[in-house]
């Protein structure tokens, strides 16, 4: 087992060769897909999964690992869009998926999958209005467990001028994202899975009760089909791949940074910026894990890592030029309307897709609700209605994306530094203030009081002189 910045190592699982008759055919091994093929095999389904490459290839095996509460969508849009009361229900259903991860973290018996609790969304602007009121929604009216830190508190753990208030998520988990799937996995076929790689669908056939599936080399046929993956789908998939813009996030390792790095982050957990565009943590003791790479075009590494050292060198001048020594990432499918896509395109025929930037609960959940939903009947699924399959516009659409990336990274950066100087202005105000004050005080004139003489010693009359 290698560790957390490490690679690894892949089980090779065989490809399709014979025709297959099951309840149900999970197409893409990823987060989302191997989820539904677990819980639906464990409620008693003979389940197939049709992995066009390997288990973990792509964005589910290359994230950053953190498992946090909620959705990608801002919890005030997500009231807007679909009302208080549903709203509430999603968020629930969320922090489902974020139990059901910590509970599978334990049933794989890998005891150092895990990472460790905490997560701090901190904010580059002096929002403490706004962050007393999504204290107020987040903890009082949805359930989550939550604190609002002030200033002086995040700077004693982040030693950084460029964070002001935050937002403590102290259930939020940290794990090993690419071992984590490999995991996952592994209890699928615990649970009776069978798993096939290097197995592409090729045509499928949805009518009727029975689907078909063609692949290269044989034929599936099963009660129900679960479509679980992103933008790379396939040509059979093309019209669900299109609903999904293509989004390539890269994640960083330091190399180890030695003592200094607690002189800057005295914070163990995930640490995520409030515009949602990086986030990074601590990892192996002494190394820091940097998410962030956001762009609609796949890019190589190289800038990526020249950006992530500018960033920390901006944040933690302290820490001195850092050594990158690893990237790796994936694409990830992002909507729209920045929800995931999770429902029944038709009898039999189930979507989970679209998972943005928060996809390790939110991907069990949709795991969870597709199994319950094909094999019980549970039709909690539907809340997820509202959230249609829209076109992301092709590559009209990622230039769009890439412009929206680019204009809230310069904007963030832009409110960061006014933030910064209204904050070193009041500072300046506050000392002029007192220095005045001072000035003031010193040249104020002091009271004359009346001297009493002690008893015994009052002045006697002078007697006048006496002339001769």
């Amino acid at each position: 087992m290698q560790d957390e910045a490490g690679s690894v190592p892949r089980e090779p699982r065989p490809k399709l060769a014979f025709e297959l008759d099951v309840d149900v055919c999970v197409v893409g091994a990823s987060l989302a897909g191997l989820t539904a093929a677990r819980e639906a095999a464990r409620l008693g389904a003979s389940v197939a999964v049709l992995e066009s490459r390997q288990v973990g290839w792509g964005a589910s095996g290359h994230n950053f690992g953190s498992v946090m509460p909620g959705f990608d969508l801002p919890v005030s849009e997500l009231i807007e869009r679909v009302g208080f009361d549903d709203a509430r229900d999603l968020w629930g259903l969320a922090q489902e998926g974020a139990d059901y991860v910590v509970a599978t973290v334990a049933d794989s018996g890998v005891s150092d999958l895990g990472g460790g609790f905490g997560a701090l969304e901190v904010s580059n602007v002096d929002s403490g209005d706004e962050l007393i009121s999504r204290l107020q929604t987040l903890g009082e009216d949805f359930g989550t467990e939550v604190e609002g830190w002030q200033v002086e508190r995040v700077r004693e753990v982040l030693k950084t001028p460029r964070y002001f208030h935050a937002i403590h998520y102290p259930k939020a988990f940290q794990l090993d994202g690419r071992r984590y799937i490999h995991a996952l996995a592994r209890l699928a076929e615990q649970a009776g899975v069978r798993i096939f790689e290097e197995t592409s669908v090729v045509e499928l056939d949805l009518v009727g009760i029975r689907k078909r599936i063609a692949t290269p080399a044989a034929r599936v046929r099963a009660l129900q089909i679960v479509l679980a993956g992103g933008p790379h789908l396939g040509s059979p998939l093309q019209r669900l791949s299109d609903t999904l813009l293509p989004i390539r996030r890269q994640v960083a390792v330091t190399a180890p940074l030695g003592d200094r790095l607690a002189d800057a982050v005295a914070f163990t957990g995930t640490v995520r910026d409030g515009t949602g565009l990086s986030q990074y943590r601590i990892v192996d003791g002494n190394r820091l894990m940097w998410s962030g790479g956001d762009s609609s075009f796949f890019s190589s590494p190289r800038p990526f890592a020249r950006r992530v050292k500018k960033d920390i060198a901006t944040l933690y001048p302290g820490l001195g030029s850092v050594e990158i020594a690893e990237v790796f990432g994936g694409i990830c499918g992002y909507t729209v309307h920045g929800m995931p896509q999770i429902g029944e395109l038709r009898p039999g025929v189930w979507v989970a897709s679209g998972f943005g930037r928060q996809g390790l609960n939110t991907s069990a959940m949709a795991g969870q609700l597709i199994a319950r939903g094909s094999q019980l009947g549970d039709d909690r699924w539907q809340l997820f209605s509202p959230f249609e399959l829209v076109w992301a516009g092709g590559r009209t659409g990622r230039l769009v994306g890439e412009s929206i990336i680019a204009w809230s990274r310069g904007r963030a950066a832009a409110a960061g530094a006014l933030a910064r100087w209204r904050e070193r202005t009041r500072k300046r105000e506050r000392r002029k203030e007192e220095r005045i004050a001072a000035a003031k005080a010193a040249r104020r004139p002091r009271q004359i009081t009346e001297v009493r003489t002690p008893p015994g010693l009052e002045a006697r009359p002078r007697q006048p002189e006496r002339v001769d």
